[in-house]
């Protein structure tokens, strides 16, 4: 009955437009109640679910991406990824998807992804002819490459929900792989598409353009190797990188490229003051209905019902991406991993799938989620910058679902993509 209340009361107020927070609190509290158990326990569990140090991490890298947005940084990626990759078929597209990877190892963040290179691109490719559709198809499934890409915050989240024993390094660096996977299968699949329609291309500028484009950008995308190179080498934590990152892009934006304004710099910390307050809020909340989970001993019972289906771990794997690909339809990101990681990580580990692998496993199926209706965040911020509906961008997303969805059926079956190079750094 305890299962019952807490589910229940969770999925009647997600389903009449509760805050997600406010699900997890009330359906934790009166869980709690009916148990007999002191309410003190919720309120317990939510201050040690935000008190956790790493934390910290998660909204010093959003001000840093922030503040390279609006200094001036993530236009000299995109005047760079165009030069790169602009003459083949489809050329904005295909700069779109470069500059989202590059972008990407700097946010480490969908939605902000979504918003900087969809504001860059999409009026741009609207423009040149371009459909909206595609437009926004491929800036809101690219901007899931951010996702996989160092510093990721949603792999800081996982670490922490899995108790703070697994490394945000070696998160770090097994993303990287799959996440440069899904930025090449993604440009397949906008080339073909772009074909089909008969997109135009952009004309090569030549070697020395791009050569002197690189160097524009090259205050920004070093960023990229100090907070991985710094990471990995254990010169400073996760939380500390976030840190410097956000030291780093005033120096770049002020002093270097000279863009930030006074109004700038404000908005931008009132952006990561209030993205901080909601994160940890629905973490804290999290935290108190995951322990409940735990509690009621819903890991071990799940592991029970999978054994009842099969034993075969590719089966298990299979139907555990069913569900997080379900789950991820209808729940934000971040209180999906942290109530998701303490059922399903056991079960992973218990049919011997290594705790790194699947965390790249589940963040993958969950960053597809943020991009399906009904909670898809970045589709959202996607049409809203493309002046389209949801329905409009569905009818043709297909293609790009598909490889999402292939380099996924990958990163499961094929381990060595996630684990091969942390193991180099071993």
């Amino acid at each position: 009955m305890e299962l019952w209340i807490l589910f229940g009361v969770f999925t009647v107020l997600m389903l009449i437009g509760t805050p997600i927070a406010f699900c997890l609190g009330a359906a934790s509290f009166a869980t709690v109640l009916y148990m007999g158990l002191p309410p003190l326990i919720v309120f317990q569990r939510l201050n040690s679910g935000m008190s956790v140090f790493s934390l910290l991490a998660i909204p010093f890298f959003i001000y840093a991406g922030d503040l390279m947005v609006r200094g001036g940084i993530a236009s000299k990626i995109v005047a760079f990824a165009g030069s790169l990759v602009g003459h083949l078929r489809g050329g904005l597209g295909q700069v779109n998807i470069a500059t989202a990877t590059l972008f990407g190892g700097i946010s480490g963040s969908a939605v902000a992804e979504a918003a900087a290179v969809g504001g860059l691109m999409i009026p741009q490719m609207k423009a040149r002819g371009y459909g909206a559709d595609y437009a926004v198809n491929v800036t809101s499934m690219a901007a899931l490459i951010a996702l996989l890409l160092p510093p990721s915050h949603n792999m800081i989240i996982y670490s922490i929900s899995a108790g703070g024993k697994i490394s945000i390094a070696d998160l770090f660096t097994a993303g990287i792989i799959p996440g440069l996977l899904l930025a090449l299968s993604l440009m397949i699949t906008a080339y073909f598409v772009a074909r089909s329609r008969g997109y135009p291309t952009e004309p090569f500028p030549g070697f020395a353009a791009v050569a002197h484009l690189f160097a524009v950008a090259v205050p920004g995308l070093l960023l990229i190797a100090i907070i991985f190179g710094g990471v990995r080498s254990g010169v400073f934590t996760a939380t500390e990188s976030s840190c410097v990152a956000v030291i780093y892009a005033l120096l770049v934006t002020v002093f270097v490229y000279r863009q930030m304004t006074w109004e700038g710099f404000v908005h931008a910390t009132h952006g990561a003051v209030r993205t901080t307050a909601m994160v940890l809020l629905i973490i804290g909340m999290a935290a108190a209905f995951s322990w409940l989970m735990a509690f009621l001993k819903v890991p071990a019972a799940l592991i029970a019902s999978m054994n009842a289906i099969s034993e075969d771990p590719l089966v298990v794997l299979l139907l555990l991406n069913v569900l997080m690909l379900f789950l991820g339809t209808f729940m934000d990101m971040g209180p999906t991993i942290i109530i998701c990681t303490p059922i399903f990580l056991p079960v992973a580990q218990a049919y011997g799938v290594d705790p790194v692998h699947f965390g790249v496993i589940m963040i993958l199926n969950f960053g597809i989620g943020l991009n399906t209706p009904p909670v898809g965040a970045v589709q959202f911020v996607a049409c809203a910058v493309g002046k389209i509906t949801v329905w409009e961008a569905m009818r043709s997303i297909w293609p790009f679902y598909g490889a999402g969805l292939v380099v996924l059926g990958l990163v499961t079956y094929i381990p060595a993509i996630s684990l091969w190079l942390p193991s180099v750094f071993k």
